[in-house]
Parts: structure tokens; C-alpha cells; sequence
């Protein structure tokens, strides 16, 4: 079983910028599809944009434009590019692989400030 781990949440003002960073332990090319999601406190987890072994990509209508995953096979990675962030992109971001299983990582915060 892979494990992913992210980085690069923080605190932005609105209108800026950050990029993700999930790590996958062992092989991306073991992982059939890779993505982002992302929760806030009551609220079920939704869907943010995957990318598939192919390198086709999927957004949500909320992020289309303005976000982009992306990954690099070298270093078993796979990024989320966020821009033009706004205040109700405050949410904690998963990072979710379909590696053989389904695996999740433990989530980055990312708050967006007006």
C-alpha cells in the first residue's frame, strides 16, 4: 500500500497563489489516478481535480481556470497549482491515489483570508 503525503498548505490573502505537493511512497506508476480533494468542518469531502495515468486531467466547475494538477514522474509527485484563490477555497486539501487501493493522505490546510 502507497502512501501519500502533502505539503505546501498555508495562509494566503485572496487573489493570490499556492502549489500542493503530494509525495507518493514507492512508484507513481502504480497509481491508475491521482487527485485532490478538499473538506471543510461539517461538510462532506468534494472533489478538486484529478489526473489520470494518461496525463488527462478533470476539474470541478469551482476550480476550473484557475487551478491546475499537474505531476512529475521523477520524483513521484503530483501537484496542485492553485491561483486567483478565494475565500471559499478555505478548506483542508486531501490528496487521494487510486494505487491498486484507494489510498488518502493526511491532509494540508490551505486558508484563503479577505
Amino acid at each position: 500500500q502507497v502512501q501519500l503525503v502533502e505539503s505546501g498548505g498555508g495562509l494566503v490573502q485572496a487573489g493570490g497563489s499556492l502549489r500542493l505537493s503530494c509525495v507518493v511512497s514507492g512508484s507513481i506508476f502504480s497509481c491508475n489516478r491521482m487527485g485532490w480533494y478538499r473538506q471543510a468542518p461539517g461538510k462532506q469531502r468534494e472533489f478538486v481535480a484529478f489526473i489520470m495515468y494518461d496525463g488527462s486531467t478533470n476539474y470541478a466547475d469551482s476550480v476550473k481556470g484557475r487551478f491546475t494538477i499537474s505531476r512529475d514522474t521523477a520524483k513521484n509527485t503530483v501537484y496542485l497549482q492553485m491561483n486567483s484563490l478565494k475565500v471559499e477555497d478555505t478548506d483542508v486539501y486531501y490528496c487521494h491515489g487510486v494505487c491498486g487501493t484507494t489510498n488518502w493522505g493526511q491532509g494540508t490546510q490551505v486558508t484563503v483570508s479577505s
